[in-house]
């Protein structure tokens, strides 16, 4: 009997790889098909019954979803003996059905009641689903992913501080996780705390940049996280808030305005540094003052990361500071060559003036 576990196991695995593959190119009735397949052999085959529900949901049919996801969180009444014969089974008592409760969030119905809760969400039926996140709530009290996903169904169908207590009960858990920020987000608005929400959703952001393009999403891998930024998005321009998202040219600027920060500073100490050591010692003092151009050519080892976006910059306001930067650093090449002060002198009045502007150019 053994030796017929494996090809089975092997054979249910192919399936599911089949099945998440072509939900993954937007397939879903192929998807479908082959989990038919699976299921028409192992009826309660948890995983492809919680894949299948899933696929129903990103297809766009939540009562079909619904259906399947109450076939997996149901149990079987009767028991196969092992002659073949049906037997009547006793209801569990309150301990057993406790103990059965704590193997299933075990064995993986945590998504399977998340896709019941979301169904329930698609079909309006507003107490049903509050009561699927409270249950998903009671398996997972330690689960980021039972925490943000209970938030999000309570957020549509009851609302209020259970949804923000759980919302942010999983950013603790997880707040590596941008669906967490983005669920925080979700409730917030909900709430209309649209400080915290906008707070939330550029933390997402920040995580992971191309959240803001979710919607566009297929498949069932990241059903969750195309469903939040979805309504997220709605919900935000019904309340005429704008949607946080990373703007490019602000980007470039930042950076290159950081950079200039740096080349200003770093230039301003070399000055006073090799001014302090010229009395004591002409070639001393010459001779850190090359060492500190050669870190400030360090500085700008990858000019791929600054030198596409510096014309615009300049054109954007960047232009002073820009120059005066790169007069410090050629100032200092000078002193480090002649050995007159009055390039040190140029040095602290470029730097300056690098550092201040590019500060005001915030």
């Amino acid at each position: 009997m053994p030796s017929d576990a494996a090809p089975d196991q092997s054979a249910a695995d192919g399936y599911l790889q089949r099945a998440h593959l072509l939900a993954e190119l937007g397939r879903y009735d192929e998807g479908v098909g082959e989990l038919t397949a699976l299921l028409a052999d192992e009826p309660g085959h948890l995983p492809a019954l919680t894949m299948l529900a899933r696929m129903h949901l990103a297809a766009g049919r939540p009562a079909e979803a619904l259906a399947v996801a109450e076939t997996a969180v149901t149990p079987v009444p009767d028991a196969v003996t092992a002659d073949g014969e049906t037997s009547a089974v006793e209801p569990p008592t309150a301990a057993e059905t406790s103990g059965t409760r704590a193997a299933e969030a075990a064995g993986g119905v945590l998504p399977v009641l998340v896709a019941r809760g979301f169904a329930l969400l698609d079909l309006e039926r507003w107490k049903p689903a509050a009561a699927t996140a409270d249950e998903i709530l009671a398996h997972g009290p330690g689960d980021a992913y039972a925490q943000r996903s209970a938030a999000a169904i309570l957020s549509a169908s009851r609302n209020g501080q259970a949804a923000l207590d759980a919302a942010w009960r999983g950013v603790e858990l997880a707040p590596e996780e941008p669906e967490a920020h983005l669920v925080l987000g979700l409730v917030a608005v909900r709430l209309q705390l649209f400080d915290l929400a906008e707070r939330a959703y550029r933390e997402a952001l920040r995580l992971d940049p191309e959240l803001g393009e979710a919607g566009q999403d297929v498949g069932v891998a990241r059903l969750e996280r195309r469903r939040y930024a979805e309504t997220l998005e709605h919900l935000t321009a019904l309340a005429d808030l704008p949607v946080a998202r990373p703007d490019p040219v602000r980007t470039v600027d930042d950076g290159i305005r950081r950079l200039l920060l740096s080349v200003a500073g770093w230039s301003l100490l070399a000055s006073l540094l090799a001014g302090v050591l010229a009395p004591a010692s002409s070639g001393a003092s010459r001779l850190f003052a090359a060492l500190s151009v050669a870190g400030v050519a360090v500085l700008l080892r990858r000019p791929a990361t600054w030198r596409p976006g510096l014309r615009e910059a300049m054109s954007r306001g960047l232009a002073v500071p820009v120059w005066a930067a790169a007069a410090a650093v050629l100032l200092l090449l000078v002193y480090a060559l002649v050995g007159s002060p009055w390039p040190l002198a140029g040095v602290v009045t470029a730097s300056v003036v690098a550092g201040l502007t590019a500060f005001a150019r915030r």
